[in-house]
């Protein structure tokens, strides 16, 4: 795939989040250090299985094997697998095996599992890389357990960017099974301290990034009104350089904010796009989680349904919104 064009993403950052500024200040931490994991653990290479060869299965598969792991990938396509069937796959591995799933969330992924379960042996474990709803996770572990499989969830943000730039990553498991696939997690994080956390018990990775993608629908929905409100007036002339502006100096800057003046310079006035942006299901579930918990999110409720509208007309925003969502994560969008 090639890498799109425009200034590159700043480091450490995965595919959706808004970034850092160029220099982190150093962090302490009050209380007992942090434990850093066995230097022979974090450099031990091992084997993987890898299912589903996509947009970030596929480049998630060379960057484990550019820090030295071999990867056996399975894909329906045949020109992009390197096995043509899990069977063969699981063949492949030598025991135990750690099976990465990176199919869609549903049924898909429940198939593949469900296949898993019948051809892997006990001490074997599988991860699920998709974006999965977190109460499958919890079926899926209980399904796995009963036949001796441990069982992962890891959210996994990193888009069209990650292979270069590393991929962040948030992961719930049992501490026995994070720790197996580890190396594996310390290839595709991003260089740096920060990038992947062990966010606690089976979901806990796939409701992090779901919090995670709540939190992206809304920033991208503020910076779309603000593109919006500016364009609409007359006495700014250069919307474009104005948020050329604020990439430097200001609150606002983030990696969002630097899409945002990649889409406009292919397209100024995002004449070409069609006001228009799916939800992936995470917004909805986000929502869903702070109603079940008695949180309040106006701001990310509100910017899930702005998204409902632009299927009703040709919303500006959205535009915005479209522009942004194929730049992070090469997400299709609708031509006029």
């Amino acid at each position: 795939m090639e890498r799109p064009q425009g200034p590159p993403p700043r480091p450490g950052v995965g595919s959706d989040p808004v970034g850092d500024p160029p220099a982190r200040p150093a962090r302490t931490r009050p209380g007992k250090p942090r434990q850093r994991r066995p230097q022979r653990l974090r450099n031990h290479l091992m084997e993987l299985g890898l299912v589903g060869l996509g947009k970030m299965g596929g480049n998630m598969r060379e960057r484990i094997r550019r820090a030295g792991h071999t990867v056996i990938g399975f894909d329906r396509n045949p020109d992009l697998a390197d096995v043509h069937s899990l069977q063969e796959l699981v063949d492949s591995l030598q025991a135990p095996r750690v099976v990465w799933v990176m199919v869609p969330a549903g049924a898909a992924t429940q198939s593949t599992v469900d296949e898993l379960a019948e051809l892997l042996s006990p001490g074997d474990i599988v991860v699920d890389g998709g974006n999965s709803r977190w109460t499958d996770d919890e079926k899926h572990a209980e399904e796995l357990k009963a036949k001796g499989i441990g069982f992962v969830d890891c959210g996994v943000s990193g888009g069209v960017w990650g292979l270069e730039n590393g991929y962040a990553l948030m992961y719930g498991g049992a501490a026995e099974d994070v720790a197996r696939v580890q190396p594996v997690f310390d290839a595709l994080k991003p260089e740096g301290e920060f990038g992947a956390v062990h966010a606690g018990k089976v979901g806990a990775g796939h409701f992090a990034k779901m919090v995670h993608n709540g939190i992206e629908y809304a920033m991208m929905q503020a910076y779309a009104e603000g593109w919006e409100l500016l364009e609409k007036v007359d006495s700014v002339t250069d919307v474009r350089e104005v948020f050329r502006s604020w990439q430097e100096g200001t609150v606002i800057r983030s990696w969002l904010l630097d899409l945002a003046v990649n889409a406009l310079d292919e397209d100024e006035h995002l004449e070409q796009l069609r006001g228009f942006a799916q939800d992936s299901g995470e917004g909805r579930w986000t929502v869903e989680a702070a109603i079940d918990n008695a949180v309040p999110l106006p701001a990310i409720t509100a910017s899930l349904f702005a998204r409902f509208a632009s299927r009703q007309d040709d919303s500006p925003q959205m535009k915005m919104i479209a522009a942004l969502r194929n730049q992070f994560g090469g997400h299709a969008v609708e031509k006029k």
